[in-house]
C-alpha cells in the first residue's frame, strides 16, 4: 500500500446516525476535515427504519382505531374503515425522505465535510479502507449501529424484519411475530389494527422480559383486547415455507408440540451490532461477547482515539442516548470535559397504545438494591382526563429513596404516557425531593395531575 494514495483527515465518522450526523457537523464547525462514512441511507435506524417510518406507521394504525372505536363514544361510523397500506407508506417515505434530504444538505453544505458511500473495516489504528479508499486518522468515531438478529430456524425461510416489513404495500392476511419485546410488540398493534390477523410467540414467560411483570402482564391485557393472540413460553422454535405460500412456525408449548401457519412472519428477535463489519480485530478493538464495542465512561475504546457511539457500544439502543453520546464526545473534544455515561438515566418508551414510559429503575431492580424503599402505584381508572377520553387501560408506579426522598424509578402506562414520564424524569436530573413533587399543583383536568397523588400515597415498600 502506498502511503501517498492514503487520504487524511482530522477525523473519521463511520455511520451517519443520530451520534454521527451531528458530529460531524460540530467537529466541522471547529475546523476539523472531517469524513463521515456511509454504507447505507442518511440518518441510521431511526430515521430509516426505526422512529420515524414507525410512529408515522402507528399514527395511521391509531387512525383506524379510532375510528373502529368512535361509537363508544357516541359516534356512530356507517361503515368499518378502509385501510390503504400504499398511502400509509407513502407517508411514512415521504416523512423518511425530507429527513434524509435535511441531513444530506447540512452534510453537503459543510466545506469541512466529506461523505464517502462504502463500507468501512479496519486496516490498523489509524486506518480505515473504503472499497478502493484509505482513509487515515488519529480521531475515529464509530457509529455504525445495528441490525436485526434472525435465530436457528429462520435462515433459510421467508421472513420480514423491522425493515423490510417497512416495505409492504399490502396488508398481510395474517402476521406471526416472532419475539414479545418493544419491536414486535409495536407492530403486532400496527399490523392488527391495520386488519391483519397477528400471533405473538415469544420463548419467555413474559412480554418484554426487562420489564417487571406487572408490566408485562398489564402489556399482554392491552394487546390481547386488541384481538392480538399472545403465545409465552413458545420454545423450540421453528419455521418452514409453506408450497401454496406463507409460513408455518412450529413450537413447543408446555411440552406440547404445537404448529401455527401465517402469510408472512416478521422476526422480532432482537438485534445484533454491525461491529463485525468493522474488521474490529485489526484494529485491535475490545468487543464483547454479544459484538459490542466496549468502551469507557467517555465513550473512548481500548484504543486511543477511537471512539464507539450509539447502538454499536451496548449503552443504550435508543435515538435519545446515542444522541447523549455525540454530546459526551462533543464535551470530551471540545468542551469542559466533564460529561460522562454513567451521568445518564434510563429512559424510554414502549408505542403501542396507550404508550409506556421508563424511566430509572424497574420495580425488582430497586429491591435488589438494597435501599429502603418507598413505592406507590394507581390505575390510570382513577385520573379523570383517562376516563373522558376512554382510555382508562394501564397504571402509573413511582419508587423512592425513602432516605434521600428522591425518585429512583416510575413507569407510566396509559394514555400520554411517553410525554408525562418526563415530568419524572426532570425531577430526577435535578435531584428533587419527591416532595416538591408530591406538593405541586398540576393543571386539571390532564393525566399528570395524577403524580401528586400518586406520591401522597407512597408507602414503604416490603420484600
Amino acid at each position: 500500500m502506498i502511503e501517498d494514495s492514503v487520504e487524511t483527515f482530522d477525523a473519521i465518522i463511520i455511520g451517519s446516525g443520530q451520534a454521527g450526523n451531528p458530529l460531524a457537523l460540530a467537529l466541522a464547525k471547529e475546523k476539523w476535515k472531517v469524513a463521515i462514512v456511509e454504507k447505507g441511507a442518511l440518518g441510521g435506524t431511526c430515521v430509516n427504519t426505526g422512529c420515524t417510518p414507525t410512529k408515522a406507521y402507528v399514527a395511521s394504525a391509531r387512525a383506524a382505531w379510532a375510528i373502529a372505536n368512535a361509537p363508544n363514544l357516541g359516534i356512530e361510523v356507517p361503515k368499518s374503515p378502509t385501510v390503504n397500506l400504499k398511502a400509509i407508506k407513502k407517508r411514512k417515505d415521504k416523512l423518511v425522505n425530507q429527513s434524509r434530504l435535511g441531513i444530506r444538505e447540512s452534510l453537503e453544505d459543510s466545506a469541512q465535510v466529506t461523505l464517502i458511500r462504502g463500507t468501512a473495516s479496519f486496516v490498523d489504528k489509524t486506518r480505515l479502507k473504503v472499497g478502493s479508499r484509505v482513509l487515515k486518522a488519529d480521531k475515529i468515531f464509530l457509529n455504525v449501529g445495528a441490525r436485526a438478529r434472525v435465530p436457528e430456524g429462520f435462515e433459510d425461510v421467508d421472513h420480514l424484519t423491522n425493515t423490510s416489513i417497512l416495505q409492504l404495500d399490502k396488508v398481510p392476511e395474517s402476521l406471526a411475530i416472532i419475539g414479545g419485546s418493544y419491536i414486535g410488540l409495536e407492530f403486532a398493534q400496527i399490523f392488527k389494527r391495520l386488519g391483519s390477523k397477528v400471533t405473538v410467540l415469544e420463548k419467555g414467560d413474559f412480554l418484554i422480559s426487562k420489564e417487571d411483570q406487572h408490566t408485562s402482564e398489564l402489556v399482554r391485557e392491552v394487546l390481547e383486547k386488541d384481538g392480538i393472540k399472545v403465545i409465552c413460553g413458545a420454545n423450540c422454535l421453528a419455521g418452514k415455507n409453506k408450497k401454496s405460500g406463507g409460513v408455518t412456525v412450529s413450537f413447543q408449548k408446555d411440552g406440547k408440540d404445537q404448529k401455527i401457519s401465517s402469510t408472512q412472519v416478521l422476526i422480532a428477535t432482537g438485534r445484533i451490532p454491525n461491529s463485525d463489519l468493522l474488521k474490529p480485530e485489526n484494529a485491535g478493538l475490545s468487543i464483547s461477547e454479544k459484538g459490542y464495542i466496549n468502551v469507557n465512561q467517555q465513550l473512548e475504546t481500548n484504543i486511543e482515539g477511537i471512539y464507539a457511539l450509539g447502538d454499536c457500544n451496548g449503552e443504550g439502543a435508543f435515538t435519545h442516548t446515542a444522541y447523549n453520546d455525540f454530546e459526551i464526545v462533543q464535551d470530551q473534544l471540545l468542551g469542559d470535559k466533564k460529561r460522562k455515561l454513567s451521568d445518564r438515566i434510563t429512559n424510554y418508551a414502549l408505542y403501542i397504545d396507550p404508550p409506556m414510559g421508563r424511566a430509572g429503575m424497574t420495580l425488582s431492580q430497586a429491591k435488589d438494591s438494597g435501599k429502603k424503599l418507598l413505592f406507590s402505584r394507581m390505575p390510570m381508572s382513577d385520573i379523570s382526563r383517562a376516563k373522558e377520553k376512554g382510555e382508562t387501560q394501564g397504571k402509573m408506579e413511582v419508587i423512592i429513596d425513602a432516605d434521600s426522598e428522591q425518585i429512583l424509578g416510575a413507569t407510566v402506562f396509559g394514555t400520554g404516557a411517553d410525554e408525562i414520564i418526563g415530568t419524572f424524569l426532570t425531577a430526577m436530573y435535578g435531584k428533587m425531593s419527591y416532595k416538591t413533587l408530591m406538593n405541586s399543583v398540576q393543571t386539571h383536568p390532564t393525566v399528570t395531575e395524577l403524580i401528586p397523588t400518586l406520591l401522597q400515597q407512597l408507602k414503604p415498600l416490603k420484600d
